[in-house]
């Protein structure tokens, strides 16, 4: 006794039909109707400002003088121009460097010392 497989077999035949692909030079090539005209001439791009490099760091200072920062944001919000933290401790060396050296030391000295580093955990 021999059993038959059914006539649809799940397996590739083993024999293929050529596939006939069409020429390169037959293929449609689409164009569009109209050309976009531009209205403006094409200007120049103004070469682009070399971004200046930032440094992240980090600080200790004494409480009062942090809160002073917060005194000096609101005080520019007041006047119309808002700040960030950064601009105003910017500004405030800008201002010292554009002290007297004789003025720059009696300022540094006035300043509490404060140890280095970060505040231990409680």
């Amino acid at each position: 006794m021999t059993i038959r497989k059914p006539a649809t077999s799940t397996k590739p035949s083993a024999t293929k039909t050529p596939v006939k692909k069409a020429p390169a030079a037959a293929k449609a090539v689409v164009e569009p109707a109209e050309k976009v005209v531009r209205a403006e001439p094409t200007a120049k791009k103004p070469k682009k400002e070399q971004k200046v490099k930032v440094v992240r760091d980090s600080f200790t200072m004494p409480e009062g003088e942090y809160c002073k920062i917060a005194e000096i944001k609101e005080a520019a919000l007041q006047a119309g121009q808002p700040v960030k933290k950064s601009e105003v401790l910017r500004a405030g060396l800008k201002a010292l460097a554009a002290m007297t050296p004789a003025q720059l030391k009696r300022t540094l000295a006035g300043l509490e010392k404060i140890k280095t580093g970060r505040p231990k955990k409680r």
